[in-house]
C-alpha cells in the first residue's frame, strides 16, 4: 500500500515548505512533467471531443459571487476579500462564474449550441489546516473544469458524453473508480432554494446514469449549491474515498447571469449549463496516480522514460548518440553512467524507468542497443534506430505496460 504523500516526496515530484503554508504544495521538475502530461492528454482530447479551450482570471469582484450564489452559500470555504481602492475582489473558488460571463460577453444562437468550454485554471479554497493533507487536499487548486451551454433538449445528451469521457479517460489512466454517486442536497441553508429546479437536474442525471448501465447509489447532503452531480468517486490504499471526476447540471446560475440564446422561432431562451470535470484537480489525480502505480508510471506519463547503461567509459559516446536520437524525437532519456556504479547497481536504480537500454563494446560497434524492460525481460539487441522508433510508438499508443513488440 502507497501514500502518495511520502512517495512523492521519495520520487522527487512535488514538496512544500512552511514559508509557502500549508495546502500548498511546489511540483519539482519530474513531478512537473507528470503533470504536464496529463494535463496535455485530457486539453488534446477535450479539442477531439469539441471542447474550446479559454483562460480566464483567478480573480472577480466580490459582487460577482454575490451573482452566482458562492458568496451567500459558500463563502465559508472562500478565502477572504482584498480591498482595492472603492473594490473588493476575491480569489475564485471555481470556474464557472467567470465561463458564464465568457458565454454571455456576445449575442449567441440556437445554431452554436451546444457551447462547450473548457480550461485548466487556477481556483481557491480556504480548507481548514487540519483537512489538509499531501496532494488530496489542497489550498490552490489546478482544476481541469469544463462547462457546456446547451438547450433543454440537448441537456442529456451533453451529460451522457461528459461521463463517457470521464470513463474514457480512466480507461486509458487505469483509473477503477469504486462507486458512482448521484449527489443529492441535504438539509439547511447550504443549498439554493428553487425545488422545481432540483428535481429537473436529478431527473436529467438520473436518466444518464440508468442508461449508462452504471450502478450509482443516490446521496443526500453531496450536491453543489446550485445543483446536484454526478461524483465518480475513487479511494486510497487504506480505503479512504474522495471525489475525482464530476458532472452537473445547473440551471441556477444560467438564470442568475440572464443567459440568453436566440432559438428557431426568434425567441430568447434560457440555455442551461452542465458542468463536468474529467480528472477533476489535477493536484488529487496525480496523487491517486503515485499511489495506483508506486512510481512505476506508464511509459507516456513517466518523467524518464529511456536510461542508457553504458558498461564503461568507452561506450558513454555511443550513449550520447542514442540519447541525442531520444530526445530529437520528443522522449525524455538520461544516461547511468558508469560513475554511479557497478551494472547491477544502476539497473536496480533506474528500475522505474519503463524502458533502460544497456550499451557494451559489441552494441557500441554495430550501434545496438540491449533492451531491458521495466519487468526485467530482455528482448534481445535492436539497432538503436528500431529501439528508439519503437518505444516512441509505445508511448504514442499511451501502453499501460511498457514493450517493445
Amino acid at each position: 500500500m502507497y501514500d502518495h504523500r511520502k512517495l512523492g516526496r521519495e520520487l522527487g515530484l512535488f514538496d512544500t515548505d512552511p514559508m509557502i503554508g500549508a495546502g500548498l504544495p511546489y511540483w519539482l521538475p519530474d513531478g512537473a512533467v507528470l503533470r504536464h502530461e496529463l494535463e496535455e492528454y485530457v486539453r488534446d482530447l477535450e479539442r477531439r471531443s469539441g471542447y474550446r479551450h479559454v483562460y480566464s482570471p483567478v480573480l472577480g469582484k466580490r459582487e460577482l459571487y454575490e451573482r452566482s450564489g458562492h458568496w451567500a452559500h459558500y463563502r465559508e470555504d472562500m478565502f477572504p476579500p482584498m480591498r482595492l481602492g472603492a473594490e473588493e475582489v476575491v480569489l475564485r473558488p471555481s470556474l464557472c462564474p467567470h465561463h458564464a460571463l465568457i458565454y454571455r460577453s456576445r449575442a449567441r444562437s440556437y445554431r452554436e449550441l451546444p457551447l462547450r468550454l473548457a480550461e485548466l485554471g487556477g481556483m481557491y479554497r480556504s480548507e481548514l489546516s487540519g483537512v489538509l493533507g499531501g496532494l488530496t487536499r489542497v489550498r490552490a487548486i489546478q482544476l481541469n473544469d469544463g462547462h457546456v451551454f446547451c438547450t433543454l433538449d440537448q441537456v442529456a445528451d451533453e451529460a451522457a458524453r461528459a461521463l463517457e469521457l470521464i470513463r474514457e479517460v480512466h480507461r486509458v489512466l487505469g483509473v477503477e473508480p469504486v462507486r458512482y454517486r448521484l449527489s443529492l442536497p441535504g438539509e439547511g441553508g447550504k443549498y439554493v432554494a428553487a425545488p422545481e429546479l432540483w428535481e429537473r437536474s436529478a431527473a436529467v442525471l438520473t436518466e444518464v446514469l440508468e442508461k449508462s448501465g452504471l450502478p450509482f447509489e443516490a446521496q443526500e447532503g453531496e450536491a453543489a449549491f446550485y445543483g446536484p452531480k454526478i461524483d465518480v468517486q475513487i479511494a486510497d490504499g487504506a480505503g479512504r474515498e474522495a471525489t475525482l471526476s464530476t458532472v452537473q447540471v445547473d440551471f441556477h446560475q444560467p438564470e442568475r447571469f440572464q443567459l440568453e440564446y436566440v432559438g428557431a422561432d426568434g425567441g430568447r431562451h434560457r440555455p442551461v449549463m452542465v458542468h463536468r470535470a474529467v480528472i477533476g484537480s489535477i493536484e488529487r489525480a496525480v496523487a491517486h496516480l503515485i499511489e495506483l502505480y508506486g512510481g512505476a508510471f506508464p511509459a507516456w506519463l513517466a518523467p524518464v522514460q529511456v536510461v542508457l547503461l553504458p558498461l564503461s567509459a568507452a561506450e558513454e559516446p555511443q550513449a550520447r548518440e542514442v540519447e541525442a536520437r531520444c530526445l530529437e524525437l520528443g522522449l525524455r532519456a538520461g544516461i547511468a553512467g558508469p560513475e554511479r556504479g557497478t551494472l547491477g547497481a544502476r539497473i536496480r536504480g533506474a528500475r522505474l524507468a519503463p524502458y533502460q537500454a544497456v550499451i557494451g563494446a559489441r552494441e557500441a560497434a554495430d550501434d545496438l542497443v540491449a533492451p531491458r524492460l521495466r519487468d526485467g525481460s530482455r528482448p534481445g539487441p535492436l539497432p538503436a534506430a528500431e529501439f528508439v522508433a519503437r518505444v516512441v510508438a509505445g508511448v504514442a499508443a499511451r501502453e499501460r505496460e511498457p514493450r517493445l513488440g
